[in-house]
Formats: structure tokens, C-alpha cells, sequence
């Protein structure tokens, strides 16, 4: 079962991402019920794009295909900030900016991550072989 942590992993990313995807359109979509601005919803721009970036990379498990989802999800804020404009919301390059901020900082934690469940995983296999040879 160990043997599949990394597998795993990626697997959960891929089943909760379109999920995600969807609480994020519904969130940039909805009306506001904000008054005015007062910073608070470029951390919450962050926060879900950071979250979008981490679920994607997590998903892709490698740096290339993580980099251009990345990219991808970048391009995918900015144009939910021009949909927002047709939809009564404010467009703001302030929001973008959050957005993007978000998406490098998902892609570094994650791909971090990524890296620290693979060497848990390969720790466990090489003390699990070392084991194996033991009981011989």
C-alpha cells in the first residue's frame, strides 16, 4: 500500500480539482456581497488560486506539465476578471495580480510536497528492502 503513496496522491488532486475549479468560478461569479473594498478579497484571490495551483501540480507530479497548468490557471483568473465585468462584479488588475501571486505560490508548495511524498516513499521501500534482506 506504501508503495502507492505517491500514485495515491496524485490520483486525490485529480478527482478534487475539477470540484475545485467549480467553487471557484461560483465564488468569482457570484454576486458581491462585499461592501467596499478593503484588501480582503485579494487574500481570498490567493487563497484560491494557491489552491488551484497546488491541486494541479500535485496532479501532474512533475515540473514541465505543473509549470504550463500553472500558466494555464493564470490565463484562466484573468479571464474570469473580464467575465466578472459582464456578471455586475468589478474587474481589477489588483485581483489578477493575486490571482498570479497565488498560482506561483501553489506551484512552489506543491511541487514540494510532491517531492517530499516521493522521498517518504522511496525511505520507506529502501528500510522495507532492508528488512526483506534481514529476515533471509
Amino acid at each position: 500500500m506504501i508503495h502507492d503513496l505517491s500514485a495515491r496522491y496524485r490520483q486525490f488532486a485529480r478527482w478534487i480539482f475539477a470540484p475545485a475549479v467549480a467553487v471557484v468560478v461560483w465564488g468569482e461569479l457570484k454576486p458581491s456581497a462585499h461592501g467596499p473594498e478593503n484588501g480582503f478579497d485579494k487574500v481570498l484571490h490567493f487563497t484560491a488560486y494557491f489552491g488551484l495551483a497546488g491541486i494541479a501540480t500535485v496532479a501532474f507530479g512533475r515540473q514541465r506539465p505543473a509549470v504550463l497548468a500553472a500558466t494555464g490557471l493564470a490565463a484562466f483568473g484573468g479571464a474570469m476578471e473580464i467575465v466578472q465585468s459582464f456578471v455586475g462584479r468589478d474587474a481589477e488588475w489588483g485581483d489578477e495580480l493575486a490571482n498570479i501571486a497565488g498560482v506561483c505560490a501553489g506551484l512552489g508548495a506543491a511541487l514540494l510536497s510532491v517531492r517530499a511524498v516521493e522521498w517518504i516513499q522511496h525511505r520507506i521501500a529502501a528500510r522495507q528492502e532492508g528488512q526483506d534482506e534481514n529476515v533471509r
